[in-house]
């Protein structure tokens, strides 16, 4: 993989852990871009995947572990579980030999524990992906909510309460030499559990914007107010809250509230009489999102949970202010380039949402702030930000600082 780091002019030699589709939706998406983002900011990768569903950059080496040509391992057959640690056993038996050829090694969560465990018998540095919080907050969080609206979730469901997920997790945190944090939220929920400041790690998220720009057509300021929410329509993101705020504000008399994404059935059942209103139009999964965005005036996400919210980059890249939760990245900023309320506090949400709606000069100001911060907030620019952590990371396993200090 090249000759040895000496220095920041090296190229920082790096193993990526993926147990999933890499490219594919959701964390397959974020994995993918960062991935690009790394190559981009001068990163030698050598890229473990479970399979590989959109090309990556020439200089990017990958080596499929779950696929083969066109057969790959069926993830529902064997469970995720299963599979996911299929791939861990393979990429920790790989990497045993190329032991003096990896500066670093990069894990995401429930494929990594065997892949941490030989790294670290190895003496080589490692990093463990977190984009969100802390499962054990997240579950617990999500499951108070889901109790007080009265819904269910499906057992398996991503936010379900799993013992034996959160053990395996856990596991993986106390190995890795460092946490990858994408928000100071997420930092938060570590800390309050004992973990220690030097193995948190931030670093960002970002957006694409090939796709994700501003309308060149003027807005005219007497239009109505367009609200959009995009994303999996879940307990954990609040639409809830989106929609009870909504609807006692004044803007939803003239305005509209569309909503780009699925909803799980009993959460839709439970919200039924206010996704009535006429006011409020579910769309659906939607592939035209950032075409919505560019319509669209703010962006709502009122999560109880959040790891950092792509869709909050992608909006202000998209000119379309977001009204955020606290839950959520700092890259909103409350009265600069966004409102920011409490979480669950639908009474300030409703409050933000009216604010904009009445004055359309402060919509236009936290608009124009937005677009102005977004070139820094790209996927290229967090390529560049995650290459810096593993600089210093390294540095900091090589000089000997204690790590591993989380508590058990």
């Amino acid at each position: 993989m090249g000759g040895n780091m000496s220095d920041e002019n090296k190229r920082v030699r790096v193993v990526y852990s993926f147990p999933l589709r890499l490219g594919a939706d959701r964390i397959c998406y974020t994995a993918w871009q960062q991935v690009k983002g790394l190559a981009a900011a001068g990163a030698d990768l050598l890229v473990f995947s479970g399979s590989l569903s959109r090309p990556v950059p020439s200089c990017v080496r990958v080596r499929p572990t779950l696929a083969r040509g066109r057969m790959r391992v069926p993830y529902r057959l064997l469970g995720t579980m299963r599979t996911v640690a299929l791939h861990d056993r393979i990429v920790a038996h790989r990497i045993e030999k190329l032991a003096g050829q990896i500066d670093i090694v990069h894990t995401w969560p429930l494929g990594a524990l065997e892949t941490l465990q030989a790294a670290t018998r190895l003496g080589i540095p490692t990093v463990l992906e977190r984009p969100n919080a802390h499962t054990g907050f997240a579950m617990e969080v999500v499951r108070q909510e889901c109790q007080r609206l009265g819904v269910t979730l499906p057992p398996d469901h991503e936010h379900a309460y799993n013992a034996e997920k959160l053990h395996k997790e856990e596991q993986e945190y106390r190995l890795a030499t460092r946490l990858l944090c994408p928000s100071d939220f997420v930092v938060k929920t570590y800390l309050d559990r004992g973990y220690a400041p030097q193995q948190l790690a931030r670093h960002i998220y970002g957006y694409d914007e090939a796709a994700y720009y501003p309308s060149s057509e003027p807005r005219d300021a007497k239009r109505r107010l367009t609200m959009l929410f995009v994303g999996v329509c879940a307990v954990r993101k609040g639409v809830h809250y989106a929609l009870e705020a909504w609807l006692k504000s004044p803007a939803s008399r003239d305005g509209i509230f569309l909503i780009a994404g699925e909803f799980l059935p009993d959460y839709e059942q439970k919200l039924a009489p206010m996704l009535r209103h006429p006011s409020v139009k579910v769309l659906g999964h939607r592939k035209d999102v950032p075409d919505l965005m560019r319509k669209s005036d703010v962006l709502v996400l009122p999560s109880i949970e959040e790891g950092f919210g792509l869709v909050i980059a992608e909006a202000m890249g998209s000119g379309c202010v977001p009204l955020v939760s606290e839950a959520c990245t700092e890259i909103c900023s409350h009265m600069k380039t966004g409102l920011v309320h409490g979480v669950g506090n639908v009474e300030e949400l409703c409050q933000h949402i009216t604010t904009l709606h009445r004055d359309r000069a402060l919509l236009e100001r936290l608009r124009a702030a937005s677009l102005e911060v977004a070139p820094k907030i790209t996927w290229t620019s967090a390529g560049r930000v995650l290459l810096q952590v593993y600089r210093e990371t390294i540095a900091a396993y090589r000089a000997g600082l204690p790590q591993n200090t989380a508590c058990a």
